[in-house]
């Protein structure tokens, strides 16, 4: 079989998500770097992938994926029976925090993490407004992970699964930021970062990213 192959740029979150699934799984995959400050998402080559132009792809055999929460829900299926179960089921919070991840918890992380980490390292300043405003709408969202997690270890229950595995990548890019603390003042979700990031599989993810060097005091 042809070796597995993960398109995209090593730093984009996206891209980790599904890297960090494919490490908890213990599947050997390269990243085939697409960059797309030249472009090459849009390029013929990467349209046939990806018709949409967005990175992450991945070639598993004959199969050809994009959508990140999709290809590791596949992922955890397919490979069911290798590395942990990322997949209990039947499970009411497993289906319920998979949402919550795509539908609260992203769409106010992913800002941040642009405009404090990404953009900066294009050669861009952050916009003042944009994280204040999701800085904001994410500590709501971080209020109701912390109730949860008073009550849960991770969001599924007792045991960790997909749910977890597909914030760990912007959770971990957050955590390069100045808005860290949104997770370091709320303690059950403070705990939950640490036991997840301390993961065998996450810190092999971790190793793969190449995240400029804190600047010097």
């Amino acid at each position: 079989m042809a070796p597995r192959k993960l398109y995209g740029m090593p730093l984009s979150p996206n891209v980790v998500r599904v890297a960090t699934v494919l490490n908890e799984k213990g599947l050997d995959f390269e990243i085939v770097p697409v960059d797309l400050r030249t472009g090459a998402h849009k390029q013929p080559e990467f349209l046939a992938l990806n018709p949409f132009g967005q990175i992450p792809a991945l070639e598993d055999g004959d199969e050809v994926l994009y959508e990140s929460r999709a290809i590791n829900r596949y992922i955890a299926s397919k490979y069911k029976s290798e590395g942990p179960d990322l997949l209990p089921t039947p499970s009411a919070k497993l289906e319920v925090w998979l949402e919550v991840e795509s539908h609260h918890f992203y769409p106010n992380v992913s800002p941040l993490v642009f405009q404090l980490l990404i953009k900066p390292l294009m050669g861009g300043a952050p916009d003042p407004a944009v994280v204040d405003k999701h800085a904001h709408q994410l500590a709501k969202v971080l209020d109701v992970y912390e109730a949860h997690l008073a009550g849960n270890k991770y969001l599924a229950g007792d045991e960790f699964s997909l749910a977890d595995a597909n914030h760990m990548s912007y959770l971990f890019c957050l955590s390069k930021t100045p808005k860290a603390g949104l997770v370091d003042e709320r303690p059950h979700v403070k705990a939950w970062w640490e036991d997840i990031a301390a993961r065998p599989a996450f810190k092999k993810t971790v190793a793969g990213i190449p995240l400029p060097p804190p600047p010097s005091a």
